[in-house]
């Protein structure tokens, strides 16, 4: 489980791709190299890899992409040098800053505009119309692996989100482009919610 609080931005050191697999190495800082090992699990741009290899210094960790996670997320398109946000496994008693993530990603969306004022940057993006009813405004969501709160659904299949300097200073967001492709995690406690409702519903029609 990860918390949506990314812990920085690290390039990709190294990108070996094959058939509907890829292998990503990343060179990471003391703080997050510390008691990492082969098994572990760290969120890269929101997506749960396992560690798969350390070098002996215990700086650049390497991770095994396959077929369906390449399909679904923007990892697909990384390159050597390419940045990608950071975030450790929870552990028991870590505080909860953001909101619980598996590191499954639904969908990728796309960066539709770009709005800046003095404080503050808002992020516009299109999506799938499908995941409509999963995103509602002031609710939960996952850009990215960053824990994010929807500004607002600007129109079907359109929102935004509303972010502050340290939110673009801590994460990739701070260098984004119009076009760039984003992974979505739905939260996952609106998702149960929405579906035992639909289910109920669909359920009181037919009775």
């Amino acid at each position: 489980m990860f918390t949506g609080i990314i812990k920085g931005v690290f390039n990709i050191h190294r990108v070996v791709g094959k058939q509907d697999f890829m292998t990503i190495e990343l060179k990471l800082d003391e703080g997050l190299c510390e008691g990492l090992e082969v098994g572990a699990s760290v969120a890269v741009n929101g997506v749960c890899l396992t560690v798969t290899s350390v070098d002996d210094e215990g700086s650049v960790a390497s991770f095994d992409v396959m077929q369906e996670t390449l399909r679904a997320t923007n990892l697909s398109g990384l390159q050597e040098g390419d940045q990608v946000n950071i975030e450790r496994a929870a552990r028991f008693g870590d505080e909860i800053g953001g909101h619980l993530l598996s590191g499954h990603v639904h969908d990728t969306v796309t960066v539709q505009d770009i709005i800046k004022s003095e404080n503050n940057t808002t992020l516009v993006f299109s999506f799938d119309a499908g995941w409509q009813d999963y995103i509602q405004p002031k609710g939960y969501i996952a850009l990215n692996g960053a824990s994010l709160t929807v500004g607002e659904t600007v129109d079907k299949g359109v929102f935004c989100v509303h972010l502050i300097p340290e939110t673009l200073r801590q994460t990739t967001f701070g260098s984004i482009r119009k076009g760039n492709l984003v992974n979505l995690e739905i939260d996952s406690q609106t998702q149960a919610i929405v579906n035992t409702v639909k289910a109920y519903i669909k359920g009181q029609t037919f009775n």
